[in-house]
């Protein structure tokens, strides 16, 4: 199955939930939606209804030639089979976050990839939000100097889950950004969480991240905080950026700290600068999402997400999990965590 000429990719959308509405929508308005699948037949007619597309199955889906890629918003625990089975029945895959639940599943889906020739990208939205994008840029180009500590703050009142604690819900978009910041994987990663409204379900989580080229971090997430709160600071050699998307005001979404130090009798005295706050076009980080998914495969090219990303940060959450699993006694706190592979 060749990729499909530009322009011409056909995306079948799984799961048309609380976040597979937004797909359905995003996918439509680009021009790529063919058809429409969720496990309440209801709905599927309700949404082919309404952007007058097909309302398949998921077994049509599957087996319909026309169909070239499918979209999943389904439970976690189904992406890793559901991308698997879409890839051997010759479909290109998204998948939102995250890629897997374990890093075996995400190191199976890599050799189905290499096996299919299939294009499979994460959702992790905010590598696709035009602010960030250009802070990423920023970094890249040295305009922050060496990163030094960049932090994450994703705090709300709810949205509570009682089947995943707030580490997987919210964490793989800072930690994605993160990574991405500092440009390698982090060779230190510990957690500590805290379980409020449900037993065994922590409802805030701390990781706390080192890396190789000197570089610290920490993520914080919660769903039990009076305020939201959606803020990556990134601390620089040179300047520093505040990416706040939690402000309702586009031009105010990214600041840039230009302080400096100067010792005086030995001791660093901080110059305070006014924020800088750059021009930066607006658009839908979705929009963005979907259309790139749907350029990756028509052009043959990688997604910015890709497997290898994915399976970063899931790395980085498996390693996240084991410490809180230590913390709540299903692990012996003695037992080190050993990537898979690994031998005692």
């Amino acid at each position: 199955m060749n990729s499909p000429a530009n322009g011409s990719v056909r995306v079948a959308q799984v799961g048309c939930g609380y976040w597979g509405k937004n797909l359905v929508r995003n996918f439509s308005e680009i021009g790529a939606l063919e058809a429409v699948s969720d496990l309440d037949p209801e709905t599927t007619e309700r949404f082919a209804s309404q952007y007058s597309v097909r309302g398949m199955t998921f077994a049509d889906v599957m087996s319909e030639p026309t169909i070239d890629a499918v979209a999943f918003a389904t439970p976690a625990p189904l992406h890793a089979s559901q991308a698997r089975l879409a890839m051997e029945n010759g479909k290109h895959v998204f998948l939102e976050k995250p890629l897997a639940l374990t890093t075996e599943d995400a190191l199976e889906l890599k050799s189905v990839i290499a096996e299919t020739g299939r294009t499979l990208m994460v959702g992790h939205l905010l590598q696709y939000h035009p602010i960030f994008a250009h802070l990423r840029t920023m970094v890249q180009n040295g305009d922050l100097g060496d990163v030094e500590y960049v932090y994450s703050n994703r705090l709300s009142l709810g949205k509570v889950r009682i089947e995943e604690n707030v580490l997987w819900s919210f964490a793989p978009h800072d930690l994605s950004m993160i990574l991405s910041l500092v440009g390698e994987k982090p060779n230190k990663v510990r957690a500590q969480g805290h379980s409020m409204q449900t037993d065994g379900i922590e409802d805030y989580v701390l990781v706390t991240l080192g890396f190789e080229n000197g570089a610290k971090g920490h993520v914080q997430v919660s769903w039990n905080h009076p305020f939201k709160e959606q803020r990556l600071t990134v601390i620089g050699s040179k300047a520093m950026a505040v990416f706040e998307d939690s402000l309702t005001e586009w031009g105010s979404k990214l600041a840039i700290y230009r302080h400096t130090f100067e010792r005086t009798n030995g001791v660093p005295v901080p110059s305070k600068a006014d924020a800088e706050y750059p021009e930066i076009p607006i658009g839908e980080p979705l929009k963005n999402q979907c259309q790139h998914f749907v350029d990756s495969i028509a052009n043959g090219t990688r997604p910015r997400t890709d497997v290898d990303e994915g399976l970063a940060v899931l790395q980085v959450l498996e390693q996240a999990e084991f410490d809180l699993a230590k913390a709540r006694g299903s692990i012996d706190p003695e037992t080190p965590y050993q990537f898979p592979g690994q031998t005692a």
